[in-house]
């Protein structure tokens, strides 16, 4: 239902505002009226996109693939550093310790004096065989000393080396002369060689045979 209004009195506004509430009454009678203001205009709203997917729509066989955030420079410093300590810590605990060595130089069969050796040189110069020193059965006490001379060691002979000169010593007589010293002597009487042997407990009145233990 139009109000009615004289006409010198209208004006634009009023005018806009008539029809306005003209339209809406024929469009929904029942619930509005002249009094009614306008109900607020409708806005559609279109879904929102989930935040972790990168489109809609991707074609078939294909995977997206998402680069990951850059890291700062300290979150890199601090990442090279650890790897670079866990290196350092993973080749130490790998890396096992050398045990120390415990044995002992081993000491010569038998030890030649500064004279021994200036003879041994001469003899094997002059021959150029080897000396072997050996024990047999002799004497009053039951043992002497054998030398005699060899163009090369046995299978099982000692081999002593000092100062450049060799001398062998016989295998089967080894715990008989082990820890002696050869020296040459050489005086009015006779020149030969001799043992200062710690092995002899006894010997004959004549010195050429003597006991071990």
């Amino acid at each position: 239902m139009l109000r009615t209004i004289k006409a010198e009195r209208i004006t634009k506004p009023a005018f806009a505002a008539i029809r306005t509430s003209t339209r809406l009454t024929q469009a929904n009678p029942g619930h509005l009226n002249a009094n009614q203001p306008p109900p607020p205009a409708r806005l559609e709203t279109k879904p929102q996109r989930p935040a972790t997917e990168v489109g809609w729509d991707k074609p078939p066989g294909h995977s997206w693939h998402t680069s990951p955030s850059p890291l700062s420079s300290s979150s890199k410093g601090k990442e090279k550093d650890t790897g670079t300590s866990t290196s350092a810590e993973q080749s130490t605990s790998a890396t096992p310790s050398k045990p120390k060595s415990r044995l002992k130089a081993r000491s010569a069969a038998l030890q030649l004096s500064p004279s021994a050796v200036d003879q041994l040189r001469f003899l094997s110069s002059s021959r150029g065989e080897l000396l072997r020193v050996g024990v047999k059965n002799k004497g009053c006490s039951g043992m002497s000393y054998h030398l005699e001379y060899v163009d090369k060691p046995a299978r099982f002979d000692e081999v002593v080396e000092q100062d450049g000169v060799k001398v062998l010593v016989d295998s089967k007589a080894l715990f008989s002369i082990i820890g002696s010293t050869m020296d040459w002597v050489d005086d009015r009487l006779s020149s030969k060689f001799v043992f200062n042997n710690p092995n002899v407990t006894e010997t004959c009145g004549c010195g050429e045979s003597m006991r071990f233990d």
